[in-house]
């Protein structure tokens, strides 16, 4: 049996396969409020096979949605409009996952194909927030620094939407503290000039991530598993580095987080990244190692070999799997196949299994 497809138990969840399917912004809602599209589009993967299908990054306030049209969850009418969702997925014997995430400085911008221009008020944009006042990048806004009582309202926000994704039913949550949205922001030195106890040093720029997480994993059940994004490196100098995601790592597992999913970079607008594939797998490999917990690979993996042989390595747990799910939803299935294992199939997709598929 190729490790891919062997299942992983993390806390009483046991996931099918090792294949995740990563959180992808869709830009298709109305208000925060999920819809149809969400339903074909988080759903076709799970009949593709997927072990854990996560949802888009999440708000869990208005402010801190990337663009008008993102996801939220900032209240329990959002979570009911979830649901469904969680139990299609639920009924093809997979796991369902939402990423709770606060845009920051990043927030009230236009979806990609519009070319991501600040969005100004009377296009239905809103003040963005962050750990100063400096913006993402020219085009971007200018956001509002944020005082002590707004991060506490915050780190609260979190607590609620990890109680309104239990409701809905998901069976992980991840922390999103990753690409340039805010949590990262406090991360790096770079976006972090803050002189209080939230910036400056290691211990003040990582309290911000640390509260978020202690909060949601207050609400979490102690038998579901907690996910948290990073991304391991700034890619620039004098940045957030693998490092100092090392040393969070232990920080986090000590809070009851279950597993790492190592990205990188998002926070410098300019940084020189150097793009081919796998490169973030060697982060995920040194957390896994150093920290002693779980991490999942992201980032170009694309062919089954390449994805089992991540895993067999030791280098992550798991592997979340971005693009290659878009072009090819049924990717699961399809790796099965190619690796020569027998896995399940809806029983409405039976007649075009290989002979010794099994039903789901």
């Amino acid at each position: 049996m190729p490790i891919l497809f062997e299942p992983l138990t993390l806390r009483d969840l046991t996931l099918a396969n090792r294949i995740v399917v990563s959180p992808m912004c869709e830009y298709s809602c109305a208000d925060g409020f999920a819809n149809d599209w969400h339903l074909v589009h988080l759903g076709s993967r799970a009949v593709g096979g997927a072990g854990l299908v996560i949802t888009e990054a999440t708000a869990v306030v208005p402010e801190g949605r990337i663009s008008p049209a993102d996801l939220g969850i900032w209240s329990d009418a959002h979570a009911e409009v979830l649901a469904p969702i969680v139990r299609f997925i639920h009924g093809q014997k997979r796991a369902a996952g939402i990423q709770l995430a606060h845009a920051g400085r990043k927030a009230s911008t236009d979806v990609p194909w519009e070319g991501r221009a600040m969005v100004p008020p009377e296009r239905g944009g809103w003040q963005a927030v962050g750990p100063t006042d400096q913006a993402f990048t020219e085009g971007y806004p200018v956001p509002r620094a944020l005082d002590a009582a707004d991060i506490a309202s915050i780190v609260d926000a979190f607590r609620a939407a990890a109680r309104r994704a239990l409701a809905a039913g998901f069976d992980v949550v991840e922390v999103h503290a990753a690409h340039g949205y805010l949590i990262h922001e406090f991360l790096s030195p770079l976006s972090n000039t803050r002189t209080d106890a939230y910036g400056g040093s290691f211990d003040n720029r990582v309290r911000l991530c640390l509260e978020v997480v202690a909060a949601v994993r207050e609400t979490w059940p102690d038998h579901l598993p907690l996910f948290v994004r990073i991304s391991t490196t700034d890619w620039v100098e004098g940045g957030w580095d693998v490092d100092q995601s090392v040393a969070l790592a232990r920080k986090l597992k000590v809070l009851g987080v279950d597993l790492i999913d190592s990205s990188s970079g998002g926070n410098v607008a300019t940084a020189a990244i150097p793009v081919e594939p796998g490169y973030q797998v060697p982060a995920a490999g040194r957390i896994r190692r150093e920290a002693d917990i779980a991490t999942g690979a992201v980032g170009l993996i694309t062919t089954p070999a390449q994805a089992n042989a991540i895993i067999e390595a030791g280098d992550a747990d798991c592997v979340l799997l971005a693009r290659a799910m878009l072009r090819d939803p049924y990717w699961p299935l399809h790796a099965a196949q190619e690796l020569g294992v027998a896995m399940d199939w809806p029983v409405q997709y039976l007649r075009a299994a290989p002979r010794d598929a099994v039903a789901r």
